[in-house]
């Protein structure tokens, strides 16, 4: 059983016993029924209180029975809260550290609630696209009111637990040990006999929502669907929550039970749910055990302190690792120091962080202009210009200053970390670490394996990511890695289209309204025109084979970079990044489809969104193919943390399974139609054609 039954004086202690989060797992929820059995066959006993070992009350559904049977074997939650209520003996919880999700259901549903300071209490499911579906959205609303329970319901942001005190969610407060003060609670509450409160029996008062109920839950209605674009779960929650006031409590509670079931069958949640479980799994690598041994990183140093060297270097101080920022010139130091600085005053302008704190990861900063300086630091990570000869420089300068056993990262976004590993000679210890920009804000490390990398570079690589607060995802050595090797055919794609048609501002929209943070031309502008120019350049001498929309060449010739230089595919007015369509830029275009003899054509936004994502899907299905990167998740991953693919629609590769990898290549087989198609482009990467052909997805399970 994974909770523990003990008699304390006349009270019986039911600990919840499944680490790390005491998850109420199909064994936890028996081992309380079974508890709740003893206590009330036992006349020594007047009270029960339901306590969390270790470092949670309970963290709610055990994910590890996601999607397995045991999820489903009665007891259920429901089967154990209802035999809580039911007990003639008053039941008390304990609740330390958190109380999320079905944890908080659980202590919803008993009579009494005692906790300490410093807990979380939180309902988060609608974060994997479903609500609380054992009585969460019908009891919490009971206990501390509809205008209070229904934001953290919508939001699934917990509280901490004074402030939720402070609405009436606990009996009792206490200092000290939660377990000896819910027993002393207990004691009380048995003394005095009586029937016991059950939260189900409350009714919620409606003069409570300012403006009555109705204009209280349209206006909430209204607010939460401004901000949930592609989320049903939140509009559900406000359903749910609505029944608590207007139903009484067991039809509330099938109406909960009912939109449960309808979202936990949505494509949104099951995107919702592979991405939480897909950030898990990235972290484990096939070949490189979990005991592999780590290796010390208390000081890093950045090479470069521009835009990414900076944004680099906060990561580390905001994780209260020291760093050392190199650059040649001091005039460029200071700039970055000075950006850096920005940042950090700004986030304090918000209110996220004090003047105290400012000056806290200023002072673990240190500017430098000598290699000398870096000398030990644990890691050093080079972030230069994307120039194989500069990477060559400077991983010779490397490799002669650094200590031995330190770490030497590279932060390219392209070039090949096997052959930067061969300018020094100690190649295991040389790894790649492809931020992305801004470094200090995106969550997306894309960490590259090099072929004589060490296990335990890797290991610590990844362990790093976490401390920093990234998504570590592993990847291969290749011309891209994961993410930029796809996006490069995604990009060619958006630029076919304006060849035969489209406009920028169309392609972009379409994408947007598909759910893409960002369209690409106007993510091009952001990270400047010059980058994907210098590429392509290379692409002309290594693959001239490859066609491109070279009207983008043509941008470029005239100067204009993107934001950086106040016109690119849009022009940007001083001070300002809205982008404004250009009728030069439209010109050049419909000059540019004439040279080439295209007439241009109406593009619908369908096409523009499938030709553009499955071209994602297919240059990953040939990237997981070659084991450039693990798993398909992983692919999902880098697009959800790295590109702003949209999180409902749970990555692109996710996406096609949702879709139908038959359709995909049926939709793939009618572009290579296109008088302009380059029919190789099209034509289905092996993987993708062979899970199509056998009714398979990328994505298992």
């Amino acid at each position: 059983m994974s909770a523990r039954y003990e008699v304390r004086g006349n009270v019986a202690l039911i600990t919840l016993d499944n680490p790390p989060v005491n998850g109420l797992g199909h064994a936890t929820r028996s081992g309380i029924v079974d508890g709740l059995s003893r206590a009330q066959a036992d006349d020594a006993v007047s009270a029960v209180v339901i306590t969390g070992g270790g470092r949670a009350f309970s963290g709610g559904a055990d994910i590890r029975e996601f999607n397995t049977p045991a999820a489903f074997a009665k007891p259920s939650l429901l089967d154990v809260i209802s035999s809580i209520e039911s007990s003639a003996k008053p039941v008390v919880a304990a609740i330390h550290a958190i109380a999320l999700g079905g944890g908080n259901e659980l202590a919803l549903g008993c009579h009494y609630r005692v906790g300490v300071p410093g807990a979380q209490i939180g309902l988060p499911e609608v974060k994997l696209g479903i609500l609380p579906g054992a009585g969460g959205t019908q009891r919490l609303p009971r206990l501390i009111g509809v205008q209070h329970a229904l934001p953290m319901i919508v939001s699934g942001e917990p509280m901490k637990s004074e402030a939720i005190a402070k609405l009436g969610y606990f009996d009792r407060m206490v200092e000290g040990d939660v377990v000896e003060g819910a027993i002393a609670f207990a004691k009380e509450v048995a003394a005095k006999g009586g029937q016991h409160p059950r939260l189900r029996d409350r009714q919620v008062a409606p003069d409570s929502m300012p403006g009555g109920v109705d204009a209280f839950f349209a206006q909430a209605r209204a607010q939460v669907a401004k901000s949930s674009r592609g989320f049903p779960a939140p509009l559900k929650c406000v359903d749910a929550v609505e029944s608590s006031v207007k139903k009484p409590f067991d039809e509330g509670m099938a109406h909960e039970r009912n939109l449960f079931v309808e979202l936990v069958e949505s494509t949104e949640s099951k995107a919702l749910r592979h991405a939480f479980f897909s950030e898990r799994t990235a972290a484990r690598i096939p070949d490189v055990p979990e005991d592999t041994p780590r290796r010390k990183i208390a000081s890093a140093a950045v090479i470069g302190a521009g835009t990414m060297g900076g944004g680099i270097a906060m990561n580390f101080l905001n994780a209260g690792i020291p760093v050392t920022i190199l650059e040649t010139k001091q005039e460029a130091l200071d700039r970055g120091l000075g950006t850096v600085r920005r940042n950090y005053e700004n986030t304090a302008k918000k209110g996220r962080m004090t003047a105290e704190q400012v000056e806290q990861r200023m002072g673990m900063l240190r500017p430098t202009l000598s290699y000398d300086e870096i000398a030990d630091a644990d890691i050093v990570i080079e972030a230069v210009f994307e120039d194989m000869d500069v990477k060559k420089a400077v991983f010779e300068k490397l490799d002669a200053v650094m200590k031995p056993g330190a770490i030497l990262a590279s932060n390219t976004s392209t070039l090949d970390v096997d052959r930067i590993a061969s300018f020094t000679k100690r190649p295991q210890d040389v790894i790649g670490t492809h931020f992305f920009s801004p470094a200090n804000v995106m969550r997306l490390l894309e960490v590259v394996r090099g072929k004589e990398t060490a296990k335990d570079v890797l290991a610590t690589t990844m362990d790093l990511a976490k401390k920093i607060k990234k998504v570590g995802v592993v990847s291969g050595v290749c011309d891209g890695f994961i993410g930029n090797r796809m996006v490069e055919q995604y990009g060619r794609q958006a630029g076919f289209l304006v060849e035969e048609g489209a406009t920028p501002q169309q392609v972009d929209g379409a994408l947007e309204r598909f759910g893409m943070a960002m369209g690409i031309f106007r993510m091009s502008d952001l990270a400047g025109l010059d980058v994907g120019w210098y590429i392509r350049k290379r692409r002309y001498i290594e693959k001239p084979g490859m066609r491109y929309a070279t009207w983008l060449d043509k941008v470029c010739e005239q100067g204009r970079f993107g934001q950086k230089t106040g016109a690119g595919i849009y022009r940007y007015e001083a001070g300002s990044r809205e982008a404004i369509p250009d009728a030069s830029v439209q010109q050049l275009v419909e000059d540019h489809s004439r040279s080439l003899g295209l007439s241009r054509r109406e593009v619908s936004d369908e096409e523009i969104v499938q030709r553009c994502i499955f071209a994602l899907v297919n240059e990953g299905a040939r990237i997981l193919e070659e084991g450039i990167a693990l798993r398909a998740s992983d692919i999902d991953m880098v697009y959800l943390t790295g590109y702003g693919f949209p999180l409902y629609r749970g990555g692109p590769m996710f996406y096609a399974d949702t879709v139908g990898l038959p359709n995909v290549v049926a939709a793939m087989e009618r572009f290579a139609q296109n008088p302009h198609a380059d029919p190789e482009f099209w034509k289905p990467a092996p993987l993708l054609a062979r899970l199509a052909a056998e009714g398979k997805t990328f994505n298992k399970g």
